[in-house]
C-alpha cells in the first residue's frame, strides 16, 4: 500500500476538492459549508417530501387518539410530527390533538421531534439518545418498561420516508399492537437535471468526496444511474471517492447497495459531517488513489 505521505494531503480543509452531495430542502446550506471548507460544491437535489394524497392511516390515528384507543405514541421526525399535526387537524380540532396527546406516553427519536412537540406544548415522556436509529429506539424502550409497557398496548409509530421494519418487528416482538402512521413518502424531485449531471460526473470521474445525510438519497442516485444505463460506471466511480455517510442508518443503506461508508460524523448532524470530511476526505483519496 502506498504511504501516507504529508506531501500528497492538501494542508487546509478540502483545499479544492470537488464535493458532490444530494441535499434538497437545505441543498445552499450544504454548498455554502463545502464551500467554507475548502472545496468545490457540486449539489444535486435528489428527493423531494410528498404528502400521501389519501392518508387514511393517519386520519385513522387521529380519531384513535381522541377516542384513548392509543397507548403509546412514537415519533420519529420533527417534519413528519408536524405534517402529521397538519393532516389531523382536518378532521379533529387542534386543541382537542393537543388535548389527548398530552394524556398519552410520547416517544420521540432525537431532538427534532422533541422540538416539533414542544412547539405543540406536548410533553415528551422518553428522548431516545443518538445516534437514534430502531435500536437505540427499542433499547430505550426496554429501559423504561416498567414506565413504559409494551405487551398487549396498541402503540402508534410515525413514520417517515420508507417504513421502517426492524422497528415494527421488534415493537412486536415485545408483545406491541403496532399501529403504523405514514405521513410523507420521497419521491425524486420534478427536475432531475442535476441528478443526473452528478451521474454523469460520477462516471466521468470529477468527484473527488461524495457526502450522503439520508439513506433514500443512496436509493435514488442508483434509480437515476440505472436508467441512464451507468450503474456500474457510478459502481466503480466511487471505488476512487471518498464516501462520507451522516449516521448508521445511511451508512446501511450503503452497505445494502454494496458501498461502505469511509467515515461517519460523531454526531448525526449536516455542518460535522462536512468539516468530518474536510479534515479526512484527502487521506481516504490518498489510500484510495495512491500518491
Amino acid at each position: 500500500m502506498t504511504p501516507l505521505m504529508p506531501k500528497d494531503i492538501p494542508p487546509r480543509g478540502f483545499a479544492g476538492l470537488r464535493v458532490l452531495a444530494f441535499e434538497s430542502r437545505r441543498n445552499r446550506e450544504m454548498a455554502k459549508l463545502i464551500s467554507n471548507h475548502g472545496g468545490r460544491p457540486i449539489v444535486a437535489p435528489s428527493m423531494r417530501e410528498v404528502p400521501l394524497e389519501s392518508n387514511t392511516e393517519a386520519l385513522t390515528f387521529a380519531r384513535s387518539l381522541v377516542t384513548g384507543d392509543v397507548d403509546i405514541i412514537i415519533f420519529l421526525t420533527g417534519v413528519g410530527t408536524r405534517a402529521l399535526a397538519r393532516v389531523m387537524e382536518t378532521v379533529v380540532p387542534r386543541q382537542e390533538i393537543v388535548d389527548a396527546l398530552r394524556r398519552v406516553p410520547v416517544v420521540a427519536r432525537g431532538p427534532k421531534p422533541v422540538a416539533a412537540l414542544q412547539e405543540m406544548g406536548v410533553p415528551v415522556t422518553l428522548q431516545v439518545p443518538e445516534p437514534n436509529t430502531w435500536r437505540e429506539v427499542l433499547h430505550a424502550l426496554d429501559e423504561k418498561k416498567d414506565l413504559l409497557p409494551l405487551d398487549g398496548r396498541r402503540v402508534a409509530v410515525q413514520e417517515y420516508g420508507a417504513s421502517n421494519p426492524e422497528l415494527l418487528v421488534g415493537l412486536a416482538e415485545r408483545g406491541a399492537r403496532v399501529m403504523r402512521v405514514p405521513v410523507y413518502q420521497w419521491a425524486l424531485p420534478e427536475d432531475t437535471g442535476p441528478l443526473r449531471a452528478a451521474v454523469d460526473a460520477i462516471a466521468g470521474g470529477e468527484v473527488d468526496v461524495v457526502l450522503f445525510t439520508t439513506s433514500v438519497q443512496v436509493t435514488h442516485l442508483l434509480q437515476i444511474a440505472r436508467e441512464m444505463k451507468l450503474e456500474a460506471v457510478v459502481r466503480d466511480g466511487f471505488k476512487r471517492m471518498a464516501i462520507g455517510s451522516i449516521g448508521p442508518v445511511t451508512s446501511r443503506a450503503l452497505r445494502e447497495h454494496g458501498f461502505t461508508a469511509d467515515f461517519e460524523p460523531p454526531h448525526p448532524k449536516m455542518g460535522i459531517l462536512v468539516a468530518e470530511a474536510a479534515a479526512r476526505g484527502a487521506q481516504v483519496l490518498v489510500l484510495k488513489r495512491g500518491s
